[in-house]
């Protein structure tokens, strides 16, 4: 079945892609739009938009996936629940297809939604304490950009409908509510700053899914979502945006420096592209960011399949320090390790090179403060940097003090690698041909031309000197505050889960405490209670002892009278 699946799932990418490349040469395409019902003005209607944007994301978003499916055939071989897991990869796919494809808000929820079921039903799938509460913070995070969602929806029900594509242009109060509450969704779903701490919590995740959800499902979706209103992010001023996708760049880039789970250094580099993709995007170029996107989820998926590879043969180890020295024995997987890594740093001809570059030019050519500039190309080094680290203590040094289980590199899992390698290699240039085929002409001087490369080549160095820090010391130094600090992801995880919920305990206990068990309870309930337990008694005795109490009541009334 797994075979079956990765076949069709390819064979269908491969069409969207012509296609794709068709209706962007042509400048075509095509939407379809089926009523439901229409109460009074407003009309309920299933649409579907096919044009360039949505067949080639939808095309690059197949091949991976096919790629992913056909290495759990074997990485998920053991598992006893390998069909459910398939069917669970499935629905994913299916959720951001229907994603990908709508033009209006409430089909947009469907599948923004389905991503978020289930994302949680692939982050517990191994049931144990971690997997539970890192898919509660998951799915509890991703409910506040369905909320906003779903207000969105309500809010633009005074256009008479929810096409979107209809209204971007429209500029009014409206559009100006449902701009800020698109972007609080798209913040959580593609975690930026305040919302990142589920990124890395969602590595509790089998490994192909983690290639899945980090190269081009769950964390993009809220980036093409951007992409696809980008007509109203002209009409705003979004420095405040920008600066907070530089951040997330930026903090994201320091917390991998301090990290040693393998994992979770790659899921903080795929929270960093992600906030390059968010700030160049609020800059005011959406198909530079768009660019960025694609050819992002190649070298990613790669670069997760290689990590998935890696941990499987280390008996599930995934600790950078046991590691060292795996080029001897895995050849194949740490080569495309190395080349998905380069093109992750932007090194020259990789995919990723194309559209760092393009970025990076465009960020200096135009005019921005020096802070911005400053934080952008401090990220990009720590990119590198990080990389480099992950480099020397996985595949070059010689310290790992962990065996390994196993030598074999299995064809199922080769395979989807070599073809995912030469996607890193080749993409970039094919999309930068296709997307661009007339780019901007960029004047800068030499100097300002040359930085990039020379900033990479000098991180290069410092990444490999960062692995020669003795930690034991900084430990025991002055600046232990300030490592804990970073490597902590700023303290965000303990904000997004106790942080939050102790306050809100205390304060609950306190008031059960004082009204449910004190003076509420006698006051309120308890008190109520006593009087119709009173009257209660009192009507009981009446009806109990009706035929006395007219007697009496008649002797009394004769003695009146």
């Amino acid at each position: 079945m797994y075979l079956i699946s990765g076949s069709i799932l390819l064979m269908i990418g491969l069409s969207f892609m012509f296609t794709g490349l068709n209706f962007l040469n042509l400048s075509y395409s095509i939407f379809i739009d089926w009523e439901l019902i229409s109460i009074n003005s407003c009309v309920f209607s299933m649409s579907i938009l096919l044009d360039w944007m949505s067949l080639i994301f939808m095309s690059c978003v197949l091949m991976i996936s096919s790629m992913v499916v056909f290495y759990s055939h074997s990485y998920m071989m053991s598992d006893f629940n390998k069909i459910r897991f398939l069917f669970l990869v499935l629905m994913f796919i299916l959720s951001m297809m229907l994603m990908i494809i709508s033009p209006d808000l409430v089909s947009i929820l469907l599948g923004w939604d389905g991503l978020g079921l289930v994302s949680y039903a692939l982050v517990i799938y191994f049931q144990n304490y971690n997997s539970y509460n890192s898919g509660m913070l998951t799915v509890l995070t991703n409910r506040i950009g369905d909320v906003a969602i779903l207000i969105s929806i309500a809010w633009m029900f005074n256009f008479g409908g929810w096409h979107y594509i209809f209204y971007l242009n429209s500029m009014n109060s409206y559009m100006h509510m449902i701009f800020i509450l698109l972007v609080i969704a798209a913040f959580t779903k593609s975690a930026q700053i305040p919302f990142s701490s589920w990124l890395p919590a969602a590595m509790a995740a089998p490994t192909p899914v983690s290639a899945l959800v980090h190269s081009s499902t769950l964390v993009t979706a809220g980036v093409y979502l951007m992409i696809r209103f980008s007509n109203l992010i002209f009409m705003y001023d979004c420095i405040i945006l920008v600066y907070i996708g530089f951040m997330t760049m930026f903090f994201s880039g320091v917390s991998a420096l301090f990290e040693f789970d393998l994992k979770k250094i790659i899921a903080l580099s795929t929270l960093s592209q992600l906030g390059l993709m968010m700030s160049i995007l609020f800059l005011g170029f959406p198909i530079f960011s768009f660019f960025h996107l694609l050819s992002h989820a190649f070298f990613k998926a790669l670069l997760f399949l290689c990590a998935g590879l890696i941990i499987h043969l280390m008996s599930n180890s995934q600790d950078i320090r046991h590691m060292g020295g795996l080029l001897s024995y895995i050849p194949w997987t740490c080569s495309c390790f190395c080349i998905s890594n380069m093109s992750l740093c932007g090194l020259p001809f990789l995919s990723g090179f194309y559209s760092k570059d393009m970025i990076l030019e465009s960020v200096s050519f135009y005019k921005y403060n020096f802070i911005l500039y400053f934080i952008f190309f401090i990220s990009i080094c720590l990119t590198t940097m990080y990389t480099f680290r992950l480099l020397y203590y996985t595949v070059f040094s010689n310290l790992g003090c962990y065996p390994f289980q196993s030598y074999t590199e299995d064809k199922f899992m080769t395979y989807p690698m070599f073809l995912l390698t030469m996607m890193s290699i080749c993409f970039g240039s094919i999309l930068s041909w296709v997307m661009i085929p007339f780019p901007e002409i960029i004047f800068i001087d030499l100097y300002s031309k040359l930085l990039p490369l020379s900033l990479v080549l000098l991180s290069m160095f410092l990444g490999y000197m960062l692995t020669k820090i003795n930690y034991s010391m900084i430990f025991i130094s002055n600046i232990n505050l300030l490592i804990w600090f970073s490597g902590l992801m700023w303290f965000m995880p303990k904000f997004s889960t106790y942080m939050i919920y102790s306050s809100s305990l205390n304060m609950s206990m306190s008031y059960m405490k004082n009204m449910d068990y004190g003076w509420g309870e006698l006051l309120i309930s308890k008190h109520l209670f006593n009087i119709f337990s009173y009257f209660s008694t009192k009507m009981n005795m009446y009806h109990l002892n009706n035929l006395k109490a007219f007697f009496v009541t008649f002797l009394i009334y004769i003695l009146l009278f």
